[in-house]
């Protein structure tokens, strides 16, 4: 360095952008405001490169204090600086396909969003459809050469003014293309051409281990104004907008909805709330007496689980069953709504001098095919004293559409032991009536859609002969018919009058407390008004 610097004029070998900066404070140092500067100073090498330096400068003074003589300590600082650029590349750039990764995005996103009033932004957030396949079927190697090949093409899309891509992680990429204030662009024209153009781009197939793969994409795109949203509320949006394409089929694009947003952030919360929500004891059961028709008396309870949420209030399991069966929460929601049930039908009993009160227990295809629903079962009811006899466990008709053996193996066991399982909303799916023969099944629930027909008189004569034709049928079987949704005096008549067994629904009471359903047994169902 000392032959660079020997017998030269500073001002060959200055940085010119530092000038400035520099001559500032060396006027302060002369002038006496500060004792000494240090600055980060590049300087031209012979061959033009640059030398960075950490540059410390002090005055020698004469005893007046009038500068005698300047003192620079000059520290080359090129390796280190060269270091701290390629570890900042490094952390802001993706290894596998050089663009820029999450953290790097996520500020020039959050740069987009703080623009001027009047200045817009589109996203476009991209997800190849079936990547894990080529992973499974040809390796990650594969895989990562796709996920190169499509960075690239990717690239090639965003070449417009205030356009860049990134990738995010896995097979997940980002698009930002931004529009200043007074632009008189278009920005969800601009957006649009731009999910067109990566569409397009991917359509072309990419040719791996020997083989030609087409690549497809879904695209969530969320277009908007500055100063509106947070960068991460923004890639929230996209991701679900993104899902929804997928869902239809993907190989396109979808623009952000509001209402879908919403809608999919809810279900995101209950999915990440419900295990939480189980050991906390949110859940609780109201029972919907079944009613014997030909006399009115209860006959027992079918079991409905709800959720008491903080935020949202009281769930039905409509709203939060599918996602339990998603997660697999499922299994033990289901084996804590199977020990209330029975613990609480044994209390009836009690109560009740004995009488013969069930409850009636929902079973999800899910823990169907769970090896522990047997034992479960055993150890429940033994475990509160009830009779296998007063337990029905309802499976509905679609979930044993083209069941094997396998799986009624557990079904046929649980009615060996006396325990009743009913085929729910029964008419609805599209079992073949001789299949009846082979399921271990004792009840059939006639699904609510063939009540609805007779709350008119006269009653719709078509499901009037599909009701007299089922229970007929069930009764050669030696099956016993619950029908459900009974709401009036004159639906809870035609069924009576056609053979139905056993009913439930608002006209005779809604479900409840326990403490309803023991009241009831006492005095047998009446109709609500």
């Amino acid at each position: 360095m000392e032959g660079h610097v020997r017998s030269r004029n500073g001002s060959e070998w200055g940085h010119p952008d530092d000038t400035p900066h520099v001559w500032r404070m060396y006027g302060e140092l002369v002038r006496g405001e500060r004792e000494h500067y240090r600055v980060e100073k590049p300087y031209y090498r012979h061959d033009g490169t640059v030398l960075w330096t950490n540059l410390t400068v002090s005055l020698l003074r004469d005893a007046d204090g009038v500068p005698q003589y300047q003192l620079a300590l000059m520290e080359d600082t090129t390796e280190r600086r060269l270091l701290n650029l390629r570890l900042r590349y490094e952390a802001t750039h993706d290894a596998l396909t050089g663009l820029p990764n999450r953290t790097l995005f996520f500020e020039r996103l959050e740069k987009a969003l703080g623009g001027p009033p009047g200045s817009r932004f589109g996203l476009c957030y991209l997800d190849l459809d079936g990547f894990k396949t080529v992973n499974d079927s040809l390796g990650h190697s594969a895989g990562d050469r796709l996920l190169v090949e499509v960075a690239d093409r990717l690239q090639s899309c965003a070449t417009g003014p205030g356009e860049v891509v990134a990738r995010l992680g896995g097979d997940e990429f980002v698009a930002l293309t931004t529009s200043p204030a007074g632009s008189g662009e278009d920005p969800g024209e601009k957006v649009t051409d731009l999910a067109v153009r990566i569409l397009s781009a991917l359509s072309t197939p990419i040719r791996l281990e020997g083989r030609e793969l087409s690549v497809r994409g879904s695209i969530g795109i969320v277009e908007g104004c500055a100063g509106e949203r947070t960068p991460a509320e923004v890639l929230r949006s996209a991701d679900i907008t993104m899902y929804r394409a997928k869902a239809a089929g993907g190989n396109r694009f979808e623009f952000a909805d509001a209402e879908a947003d919403a809608r999919a952030i809810t279900r995101h919360g209950l999915t990440n709330a419900l295990p939480a929500a189980l050991e906390r004891g949110e859940f609780f059961i109201e029972y919907q007496p079944l009613v014997h028709m030909h006399d009115g008396s209860v006959h027992g309870a079918e079991a409905l689980v709800r959720w008491s949420h903080p935020q949202y209030g009281v769930l039905g399991p409509d709203r939060f069953i599918p996602l339990a069966e998603r997660t697999g929460l499922i299994v033990p929601l289901g084996r804590w709504v199977l020990e209330e049930s029975v613990r609480q039908a044994r209390t009836w009993q009690r109560q009740h001098g004995g009488a013969a009160l069930r409850v009636n227990v929902n079973l999800s295809p899910t823990q169907l095919h769970h090896p522990g629903l047997v034992a479960d079962t055993v150890r429940v009811l033994e475990a509160s004293g009830l009779a296998p006899g007063a337990l029905c466990l309802e499976v509905t008709e679609s979930a044993l559409i083209g069941a094997d053996d396998e799986l009624l193996e557990p079904l046929r066991r649980l009615a060996a032991l006396g325990v009743d399982i009913a085929l729910d909303d029964f008419g609805t799916g599209y079992s073949n009536l001789a299949n009846l023969r082979r399921l271990p099944v004792s009840v059939l629930k006639l699904d609510r859609s063939f009540t609805q027909g007779m709350q008119q008189q006269p009653a719709d004569p078509v499901d009037v002969k599909i009701v007299e034709g089922i229970v007929s049928l069930a009764h050669s079987l030696e099956l016993a018919v619950t029908v459900e949704g009974v709401e009036t005096g004159a639906q809870a008549a035609q069924l009576r009058a056609l053979g139905c067994d056993t009913a439930q629904g608002w006209y005779y009471a809604r479900p409840g407390a326990p403490d309803r359903i023991h009241a009831l047994s006492l005095s047998d169902a009446v109709p609500t008004p």
